[in-house]
C-alpha cells in the first residue's frame, strides 16, 4: 500500500557536472512523473542548478563546505528550508552535503533521510559519521554491491542492516533505438582504423594514463586506431604531455567535454575503461547500451556490469599487455565485436533500465509492503 506522495528534496551542492549530479537530476525528472513534489538544492551557478531550473525545478542556492556542518547558521537556513518547503524526504550523494544536510534534517524532523552513496571507498569510523549512519539515516542506498562493502567496511557494526541496500543506477534503453547514421564531427574528421573510445573526468581515479601507454603498445604492434578521450578534468595538460611524449598525437585524441553522450557512443567501435575504482561504471554501461563491447579492468564493481569474455573483456589491473592483447583481439575480429556488442546491450535492458530502478528506489523509500 503506497503512503500519500511527499515532497523530495535532492540535495546536492557539488561545482561540478558529474556522476552524482546526473544520477539527482534523472531521479528527480523520474519522481517528477510519478506526481511527487521534488525540490533540488544545489550550488547557485552549478551544471545542476542550471540544468534543474531548465527542466522547470525549483532550485534552492545552498553553498557547502566540509566545515559548514560546524556552522550553526547554516544549520539553521537549512531546517527553516525544509520546514518552509515541506520537505519530508531529503538525498545526499557528497559527503559535505550529508554531514550538513542530515543534522539539519533530523533537527527539522524530516521523516526520510537517505544517502545515495556511489563512492566505493571506505566511510570513517569518527564520532559524526557514527552518529549519522546510527542515528539520523533512515536510508542508506548503494550503488553497487562493491560500493556496499567498502561502504560498511568500517561502519557496519553500527548500522542496523534493515536500513541498508544495494540500488543500481539505470539507463534510458530507449536511447538505442535511436538512428545515428553518421559519428560526431570531431570523430568523423579526425579518425583513422578502428576507432577507440573513452569517457570521464580527467583524473587519477580514471586511470587514462594507462590508456595512453596502451595506445603505445598497440601503436607497436602496428595496430591502425584512434583512440578519442571524452571529458575534462585537472590532468589534461598532464595527459596531452604524455601523450605527446610518447609520439601519439595522430593516434590519441582529447575531445573536451561531449554533451551527447549516445552520439560519442555509436561513433566509436570499442569502449576502453581503465577506472582504478568505480561505484559503478555508468560510461560502461552507457557504451553497452550502444551495443558497443568493452574492456576494463577486473576491479572495483567493474565484474557487476561487465560478464567477461561474453559482453566484453576484463583483465588484471593494471596489465596493460593483456589489457591490449583483449583490445586487439576484438580490433580483428568483428564478428566477435558485434556479438558481444549486442550481449551487452541484452545485458543492460534487462539489469539496468531506469524505470524499474525508479520503481525498485520508490517501493525501498515509500512503498510499505504489508
Amino acid at each position: 500500500m503506497q503512503e500519500n506522495k511527499c515532497t523530495i528534496c535532492f540535495f546536492n551542492s557539488v561545482k561540478f557536472w558529474g556522476g552524482g549530479e546526473k544520477l539527482h537530476l534523472e531521479n528527480a525528472i523520474h519522481f517528477r512523473k510519478r506526481d511527487y513534489k521534488v525540490v533540488i538544492a544545489s550550488r547557485k551557478g552549478s551544471p545542476l542548478s542550471k540544468k534543474a531550473i531548465a527542466e522547470g525545478f525549483f532550485s534552492y542556492p545552498v553553498s557547502v563546505s566540509n566545515l559548514s556542518f560546524f556552522n550553526p547558521f547554516k544549520i539553521i537556513q537549512c531546517l527553516l528550508f525544509y520546514k518552509r518547503h515541506n520537505i519530508d524526504t531529503v538525498i545526499f550523494s557528497a559527503s559535505q552535503d550529508l554531514k550538513l544536510g542530515s543534522i539539519s534534517a533530523k533537527l527539522a524532523g524530516v521523516k526520510n533521510i537517505v544517502y545515495l552513496r556511489g563512492l566505493a571507498s571506505p566511510v570513517k569510523a569518527d564520532l559524526l559519521n557514527i552518529l549519522i549512519f546510527k542515528s539520523f539515516l533512515t536510508h542508506i542506498i548503494l550503488n553497487s554491491q562493491d560500493t556496499k562493502r567498502n561502504t560498511l567496511k568500517r561502519l557496519g557494526k553500527y548500522v542496523n542492516g534493515k536500513k541498508v541496500h544495494v540500488i543500481y543506477h539505470g539507463i534510458d534503453v530507449t536511447i538505442s533505438d535511436t538512428d545515428v547514421s553518421e559519428r560526431l564531427p570531431v570523430i568523423r574528421e579526425k579518425g583513422r582504423g578502428i576507432i577507440l573510445g573513452n569517457a570521464g573526468r580527467l583524473t587519477a581515479q580514471k586511470g587514462q594514463v594507462y590508456l595512453i601507454r596502451i595506445a603505445s603498445i598497440l601503436k607497436k604492434r602496428g595496430i591502425e586506431f584512434t583512440l578519442f578521450v571524452a571529458g575534462t578534468g585537472e590532468l589534461q595538460s598532464k595527459l596531452e604531455s604524455l601523450r605527446d611524449e610518447y609520439g601519439l598525437q595522430q593516434e590519441v585524441v582529447f575531445t573536451g567535454f561531449i554533451e551527447d553522450i549516445p552520439g560519442f557512443m555509436n561513433s566509436i567501435d570499442i569502449f576502453l575503461f581503465t577506472s582504478l575504482w568505480e561505484g559503478f561504471g555508468f560510461a560502461l554501461v552507457e557504451a553497452m547500451i550502444a551495443g558497443k563491447p568493452v574492456v576494463a579492468f577486473n576491479a572495483t564493481s567493474n565484474p557487476e556490469i561487465v560478464t567477461s569474455d561474453i559482453t566484453g573483456f576484463l583483465t588484471d589491473c593494471q596489465d596493460l599487455e593483456m589489457f591490449a592483447d583483449k583490445t586487439i583481439t576484438l580490433i580483428k575480429d568483428p564478428l566477435l565485436r558485434k556479438k558481444m556488442g549486442e550481449a551487452a546491450a541484452k545485458s543492460v535492458r534487462e539489469r539496468f533500465e531506469i524505470n524499474e530502478r525508479i520503481t525498485e528506489l520508490e517501493q525501498c523509500l515509500f512503498i510499505k509492503n504489508h
